[in-house]
């Protein structure tokens, strides 16, 4: 097994806009001219802060997230979800329904919130993302953990090396506290992707 690295922190992030769509829903629009990855499936939930997916812009990929205002089910998306869409400076993109959001997704929202101040840790490659070491062991951290520098947050796989990825880097705090963990055992990473969504720590 190789040794532990740190996540990558300086992948961009744009907030996408959003305006009235009549009937109480909000419009979600582009923030930028580029190529839209990853759309949200109609009647998932968006939250603010919440993943829209990636916008690649002039050959370089952003995360894009909601809005803070934004909140509701995906009732429709502007464009064909799969693949890359082209889209405009102000393109909707999706228009969300609020009154269809139920109580349940209300603790979703300190994680949501926490992701839309833009403190996360995120994988320095892709790779299979793997939450503990060994199926019968517990996960290396949980939500609401607090953690610190050097601490093992997951495993990485890349053909069949596992390396160990540590918390750290000069744009996160020494100790956080984990808001939310975004993927799920075996989910396969892209660069940059956000692994934990983090709460900044009250200072002593």
């Amino acid at each position: 097994m190789a040794g532990a690295v740190t996540g990558r922190l300086s992948q961009p992030r744009l907030v996408a806009r959003s305006e009235a769509a009549g009937e109480g829903r909000v419009a979600l629009l582009s923030p930028a001219v580029g190529y839209w990855r990853r759309a949200p499936a109609e009647g998932a939930v968006v939250l603010p802060g919440g993943d829209l997916g990636e916008i690649e812009v002039l050959g370089v990929i952003h995360e894009l997230v909601a809005p803070a205002r934004a909140r509701g089910l995906v009732r429709s998306i502007g464009q064909p979800r799969r693949g890359q869409i082209p889209v405009g400076y102000g393109d909707r993109l999706a228009v969300l329904d609020p009154d269809a959001v139920g109580e349940e997704a209300q603790p979703e929202e300190a994680a949501a919130e926490a992701a839309v101040t833009g403190l996360a840790f995120r994988a320095s490659s892709s790779g299979r993302f793997y939450s503990r070491p060994a199926p019968q062991k517990p996960p290396f951290v949980e939500e609401g953990q607090v953690i610190e520098r050097g601490q093992t947050v997951c495993l990485i796989e890349v053909m069949k090396t596992y390396s160990r990825l540590a918390y750290g880097g000069d744009d996160l705090p020494a100790r956080a506290r984990v808001a939310a963990v975004r993927p799920a055992d075996g989910d396969d990473l892209a660069a940059g992707e956000v692994i934990l969504d983090l709460e900044r720590l009250e200072d002593p």
